[in-house]
């Protein structure tokens, strides 16, 4: 008896140092540091934790990938720091299906436009494809929607529009946002800007996230005939509660979600940003990387 209870004991050791271990370091593609970080900082086996920003660093493929191979940040980066640069700007969301507006050729220095998608949300379309919201078979792809990192950072898509800058300066740029009002105060969201809104106002993100609202152009109407415009919601602000994301097509749930999850249904807030680099995760949907 005392025998097999050691075995047992042993065992369950075992188990339990593997489960320890496991959890000791973050799976590939996984965050591994970054203020306000609490998980592991070492990556797991054939990966390597490589900084992206000063509240982003990723575990990445120790044999490529983009950013610094640590974890952690320039030696000159402080605390004092991380604000500089920053500007105030606004937020409102959207989700039109339209091509993107740096889906065209010429917008901007980059390896390629903005990926255009057939009506099934997937399959890429040439550049020079027009806009579905124009009659043409050009849509917004279906994974250029937000999705959450952690519990206090994000990574999405936006419109902008930046005082002082064109849009071959925003075009596939990456910023980070943090949130200075409502319910996600706090929280940072890095976004790609994919388009460019005319209606936009000064240092306006406009936010891309399904069943933020179709606006002018409603492209979804016609990417997605099998949903009755009514379940889009709202022309401007789209839908207003999570269960109402269940009426979009399943491939938009997820970043419907979001809004109602990470996001807690915010509405409009204010935020402070700044220019940052492109995680590998955003430009590897988009195929637009700045030159």
């Amino acid at each position: 008896l005392r025998e097999t209870m050691f075995k047992v004991t042993f065992l369950l050791w075992i188990i339990f140092s593997n489960l320890s271990s496991a959890r000791s370091c973050s799976a590939l593609y996984g965050q591994c540091d970054g203020i306000g970080w609490t998980g592991p900082k070492t990556c797991c086996s054939g990966s390597e934790c490589k900084y992206q920003n000063d509240y982003y660093s990723q575990c990445l493929p120790a044999s490529g990938g983009s950013g610094s191979s640590t974890n952690k940040p320039p030696p000159a980066t402080t605390l004092s720091a991380l604000n500089t640069g920053r500007k105030n700007g606004v937020t409102t969301r959207y989700w039109d299906c339209c091509k993107a507006s740096c889906g065209w050729a010429g917008k901007a220095s980059v390896t390629n436009p903005v990926k255009t998608c057939a009506q099934n949300g997937v399959t890429q379309v040439d550049a020079n494809a027009q806009s579905g919201c124009n009659g043409g078979p050009g849509y917004m792809c279906s994974n250029q929607q937000p999705w959450n990192v952690s519990s206090t950072l994000s990574y999405g898509y936006a419109a902008a529009y930046i005082t002082g800058q064109r849009e071959s300066d925003w075009c596939c740029t990456c910023y980070s946002l943090i949130f200075t009002t409502g319910p996600v105060a706090g929280k940072e969201l890095i976004v790609q800007v994919t388009n460019t809104g005319g209606d936009l106002g000064e240092n306006h993100f406009d936010l891309q996230m399904p069943g933020g609202g179709v606006g002018l152009f409603d492209g979804c109407s016609k990417q997605f005939p099998e949903v009755s415009k009514p379940l889009w919601g709202q022309q401007y602000g789209g839908i207003s509660q999570r269960s109402q994301c269940n009426n979009l097509p399943a491939s938009l749930r997820p970043g419907c979600f979001w809004r109602f999850d990470w996001f807690q249904n915010a509405d409009n807030p204010k935020m402070t940003f700044k220019e940052v680099p492109c995680p590998t995760a955003l430009t590897a949907n988009t195929q637009c990387v700045r030159r």
